[in-house]
């Protein structure tokens, strides 16, 4: 599972899930939804179906909301953008028959994820891979990193559809060089021996070379 969610992408860029979105990455499209409080309703929505939970983010009627929990497959417990993603909820105003958009961008995340992973020594595709990802003892210094990856592969794309001169292209590059500087500075410790406590220190911008 990536260290970073969608929700970890908006502190960058508030506008993302409203300005880029691919067709193929909606998981919700169009829906009527209405909020009370905390509670997104959503009656002809699926949102067990369509695999919406915890650090999601919806887009209702152009505003950005956080995703808390999933009660039911009707609702979803929301929140305005927090300044701690571990803070309580903040309940925005109250809608009724707004419309409901909800973008993945989890193919983008994931490669960055496994990317960063194996240049780590860590192969996120072997189960049983020793050291694994559950043995990084600070996986909270990956989130930052593999949010500004994730958005330079959303950015890129999103580009390539617009002129040269386009703010994509510039958003694109600065992801890139900013993701490329968070990763030489990274240090990543790792718990070898089970009891809890990092007894390596790698960093992604190196390779990591075992004995055959």
């Amino acid at each position: 599972m990536p260290f970073a969610t969608y929700r970890d992408l908006l502190p960058f860029e508030p506008n993302l899930f409203r300005d880029v979105s691919w067709t193929g990455q909606r998981r919700i499209d169009g829906a009527l939804a209405s909020t009370t409080g905390s509670t997104l309703t959503s009656a002809l929505s699926d949102f067990n179906a369509a695999a919406v939970g915890a650090g999601f983010v919806a887009i209702l009627d152009g505003a950005t909301l956080e995703v808390l929990d999933r009660p039911s497959a009707t609702t979803l417990t929301v929140s305005l953008l927090r300044d701690d993603p571990a803070g309580p909820a903040l309940p925005p105003p109250a809608q009724t028959n707004a419309t409901l958009t909800i973008t993945s961008f989890l193919p983008q995340i994931a490669a960055v994820h496994d990317t960063l992973l194996r240049t780590l020594g860590i192969e996120p595709a072997d189960p049983n891979a020793s050291p694994a990802a559950t043995d990084i003892t600070n996986p909270a210094a990956l989130t930052r990193l593999e949010a500004i990856g994730a958005l330079h592969l959303i950015f890129t794309p999103a580009a390539a559809t617009a002129d040269n001169q386009s703010l994509l292209w510039t958003k694109a590059g600065l992801y890139r060089d900013r993701f490329a500087a968070l990763r030489r500075r990274l240090a990543v410790g790792v718990d070898l021996d089970g009891d809890g406590l990092p007894d390596a220190t790698r960093r992604p911008n190196t390779l990591q070379f075992t004995r055959a």
